[in-house]
């Protein structure tokens, strides 16, 4: 590929790394899930998004605490090496990877279906496999483009939200004519607040917090920016307040303007709103959101996957030439590594939908709550040493610190095991914890004696230069 050992460039704005930070978790899981959680849940879903959208803040800040002292392309998987040692962030670096290239493959899959429905003589296959490549030229060129690229499309769905608050605001409050909601009366109608009692409420809250992940990959970003601690700064404070304003915003909407026994609009939702204001194809206006909505984590998700990648290739964790990088700033090796996978598990999708694909995607679906506890415990140990050794360096600190973050690791770990208590989410939770300790494991079988014995030759050759000198 003509790679030479060059340096990853710091070309990101401060408006790309804001608009990634927020745009990672917005996707099809609000503008579609969210119907799903009001059905579960009743108006009682808007606690859920406050919990589980306060506790993805928290973890946030925390990851941005430690990000503003050390910006790095790895982010969490270098903090986890940097507290517990090198097999954390092995292990918490291959199964971020791993969980990228799987999300990759199903927005292709999704993008693919999209296409067919749209023209049917194109099939599904063919059109989930041209996305992927045209994602890698964004990537390819280099790191700029990239952001450039994904601020626009992070921008339209966060004009679409804006829009969607501003439509839904004007409804509850009348002004829309011919338009009626009952707003915050609403709220207590039918079965009141919580018809059908808090577990619903507690389970969406774990459903929820599989779906906001994405806000992590600004961290990521940020160790290519021009001025990585401002920006980093600026991407976690933006993380605060748009997620609460645009989730817990526009659900709040949902339910004071969509009945509660509304089935077929919590279908759709948000283009039930906007039908309801009389806006013109509303339902073809939000497959076009949505499309946007996976075209830009799955260009996220080659961005991320490369970068977590070369980052373990840095640390000597994964084969040396995925650390390799071109003149433009991109590490090739890895993005190609990333893609091939991609399309590897994208063909499964289509051999073996129910069987191999299905088991893959199990196998990763709990690695993001696997990787916030991660964060919460690398958070602790950095945090106290950094405050015995250099407390000037927290200019971004976490807040109630230790008792939000050990709070945090408590919901966490609930959340993770509540998965085996589950019927659709248990298959996850064994197959994510098996896949946890097979990689832990294969750390110790295959990287642990490399290390002994580099270590014991950095020592007899440090020795041998005391005594020559």
């Amino acid at each position: 590929m003509g790679i030479q050992n060059h340096e990853l460039k710091h070309d990101l704005k401060t408006r790309h790394v804001t608009m990634i930070s927020i745009g990672g978790v917005i996707g099809a899981g609000l503008f579609i899930g969210s119907g799903t959680m009001i059905m579960s849940a009743g108006p009682g879903a808007l606690i859920s998004y406050i919990i589980a959208g306060l506790m993805i803040v928290l973890v946030m800040r925390m990851l941005g605490e430690m990000a503003v002292v050390n910006p790095d392309s790895g982010s969490f998987a270098t903090y986890a090496q940097q507290a517990f040692g090198p097999w954390a962030g092995y292990t918490i670096g291959w199964l971020y990877w791993f969980n990228w290239v799987i999300i990759v493959a199903i927005e292709a899959t999704l993008l693919g279906t999209f296409v067919h429905n749209w023209i049917p003589s194109i099939p599904a296959w063919v059109a989930s496999l041209v996305f992927p490549i045209l994602m890698t030229a964004t990537n390819v060129f280099s790191v700029k483009a990239y952001g450039e690229f994904e601020y626009w499309l992070a921008f339209i769905k966060v004009s679409a939200i804006i829009i969607f608050l501003c439509v839904g605001t004007v409804i509850i409050f009348g002004w829309f004519p011919g338009v009626k909601a009952t707003g915050i009366t609403s709220l207590m109608s039918g079965s009141g607040f919580f018809p059908h009692g808090w577990m619903p409420v507690l389970l969406s809250v774990i459903f929820i917090t599989f779906s906001l992940s994405g806000s992590e990959v600004a961290a990521i970003a940020a160790g290519e920016s021009e001025n990585p601690e401002k920006n980093i700064i600026k991407a976690i404070n933006a993380v605060v307040w748009r997620l609460l304003l645009f989730f817990v915003g526009s659900v709040a909407i949902l339910v004071m303007i969509i009945p509660q026994n509304a089935k077929d609009l919590l279908q759709s939702p948000y283009a039930s709103v906007f039908d309801m204001a009389g806006l013109p194809a509303a339902a073809q206006v939000m497959n076009g959101i949505i499309f946007i909505s996976l075209l830009s984590v799955l260009n996220s998700g080659l961005y991320t996957s490369s970068r977590m990648l070369y980052s373990l290739s840095k640390k000597g964790t994964a084969p040396k030439f995925l650390s390799r990088v071109s003149k433009r700033g991109i590490p090739l090796w890895a993005l190609a590594v990333s893609v091939i996978f991609t399309y590897i598990f994208t063909t499964f999708k289509f051999v073996s939908p129910n069987g191999l694909f299905v088991f893959l995607a199990n196998a990763s679906g709990g690695v993001t709550i696997v990787m916030y506890i991660f964060i919460a415990f690398s958070h602790i140990r950095l945090r106290l040493r950094a405050e015995k050794n250099d407390p000037k360096k927290l200019k971004v600190k976490m807040w109630l610190f230790p008792h939000l973050t050990y709070a945090t690791i408590i919901a966490l770990f609930i959340i993770f095991v509540a998965q085996a208590f589950i019927d659709s989410m248990r298959e996850q939770f064994y197959l994510t914890s098996l896949l946890t300790i097979l990689v832990i494991g294969s750390y110790f079988l295959f990287f642990r004696k490399k290390e002994k014995v580099k270590n014991q030759s950095d020592i007899g050759f440090n020795s041998e230069k005391i005594v020559n000198d």
